[in-house]
């Protein structure tokens, strides 16, 4: 039995010896593979479905001008013509990067900034 004292520093043991001289090969090895996996695998948090719909909903300078419009010629009319605006605007995207020389990536690029722009502005409101 080991005898063991209280000092003005802390504890003290007369245990000397290391504890990886107790278990040794085979046993170690026999341990380890009994006491399975040590990690505890913690599922992703859910995420909610995608949103449809404008993250800016409501605002920018013509979001109120785009609400009142919809609601007078009605959100089927309302968005046959928002699509026939974004296609003329793509088109013309289009024939601007055709005359300065822009590659389809570039193209790309500025539908994709023209959206955005959009957004911040209100007419996808």
């Amino acid at each position: 039995m080991a005898a063991s004292s209280v000092t003005a520093t802390g504890f003290s043991s007369s245990f000397h010896g290391s504890w990886g001289s107790c278990i040794a090969g085979e046993e170690y090895a026999a341990m380890v593979a009994k006491t399975g996996p040590s990690r505890v695998r913690v599922g992703k948090p859910l995420r909610s479905g995608p949103m449809m719909g404008n993250v800016n909903e409501g605002k920018g300078l013509f979001a109120p001008l785009v609400v009142i419009t919809r609601n007078i010629v009605g959100k089927k009319r309302f968005n046959q013509l928002r699509g026939k605006a974004i296609a003329l605007h793509s088109q013309v995207i289009t024939e601007f990067c055709k005359s300065i020389g822009a590659d389809a990536k570039q193209r790309q690029g500025l539908i994709r900034l023209a959206k955005k722009n959009g957004e911040r502005l209100g007419f996808l409101a």
